[in-house]
């Protein structure tokens, strides 16, 4: 289709973020465009002695991936895009967020232990504040440890370090292909306990806004339906500020509506205080995917006091 053009595809270096971009190689290749992958070594990547809480959360992970596109290194940047931040002001100006292509099972997993088989006063590994608040929510007897790095050290934590269990990403565990060893008890969490993490198991691959070629090859592995479901997300998100320091999380799913013009969504979004103490969750639906993401966070805020849990300081 592209001739001799190489769409050279911009990644973290981790086993996860190298996985998703030879995934999305793999995807280009079948429009015959050819491909090279440029490894770049993000902040978060090199902080992992810092929970991420305390080096600023939004961009760690994406900020350098960006620029190698924006200085010409390389065309496309290949993300997870639950570390995208969701305001147009947080990030690498230049650029456009063209392609959400497929995403995984959104859920998280508990491994180690089941929500019913934890000990009283278990410790879960998570470096989510996301994650803590729900299970805070759930179990208030649980306690936390924070937990930072690749996938494979996150998952060796399971009984160590006084860890009984981790959280991970569902869609982590299935493209590595990992599997749980023998006797080592799991649990997928349904999103109606534990709200995921907005955007997560969607891929996304920003490019150059002038880079028209690019542009026309990434269209042609845009999913209409992930990109629908992760708009109306990333809108919730943005509605918050973006830059929220809150424990937030939003989940939609298309759901069956009367009218058959317009396909609506679903879309469950929740936002607590740090401790657990507080955790508000609202559900609404509608057509307009961005819409219904601002309404639910106005909602949120407005409504049922969100605006009243201030700013979160990790302490």
């Amino acid at each position: 289709m592209t001739g001799s053009l190489t769409i050279r595809l911009a990644t973290r270096g981790s086993p996860l973020a190298l996985w998703q971009a030879r995934r999305v190689a793999f995807l280009m290749e079948a429009h015959d465009v050819a491909t090279e992958l440029v490894v770049v070594e993000t902040y978060g990547d090199r902080r992992t002695d810092v929970p991420l809480s305390r080096i600023g959360g939004q961009g760690v992970f994406v900020t350098e991936v960006q620029a190698a596109v924006s200085r010409g290194d390389a065309d496309v940047a290949v993300h997870s895009a639950k570390d995208l931040p969701a305001s147009p002001g947080i990030g690498e100006s230049g650029l456009i967020l063209a392609c959400l292509p497929e995403r995984a099972d959104p859920r998280d997993v508990l491994v180690g232990a089941t929500l019913a088989t934890l000990p009283t006063g278990a410790t879960v590994a998570t470096g989510s504040a996301r994650r803590r608040v729900q299970l805070a929510d759930l179990r208030h007897d649980l306690t936390f440890a924070d937990l930072r790095g690749n996938m494979a050290t996150r998952l060796a934590r399971v009984g160590s370090g006084g860890a009984t269990a981790v959280v991970v990403a569902r869609a982590a565990l299935d493209r590595l292909e990992w599997e749980a060893p023998d006797g080592m008890p799991m649990e997928t969490l349904s999103p109606s306990a534990m709200v995921p993490q907005v955007a997560q198991g969607a891929l996304a691959l920003e490019c150059r806004h002038e880079d028209h070629e690019v542009l026309s090859i990434l269209e042609l592995l845009d999913d209409a339906g992930v990109r629908a479901q992760v708009e109306a997300e990333r809108a919730f998100l943005a509605e918050l500020g973006g830059g929220c320091t809150l424990p937030v999380g939003a989940h939609a799913v298309f759901a069956d509506s009367e009218s058959d013009d317009r396909p609506h969504l679903r879309l469950t979004g929740i936002m607590g205080c740090a401790d657990g103490r507080v955790v508000l969750r609202h559900t609404d639906q509608g057509a307009d995917g961005p819409a219904l993401g601002r309404r639910v966070a106005r909602y949120l805020l407005d409504d049922a006091g969100g605006a009243e849990l201030g700013p979160w300081s990790p302490g």
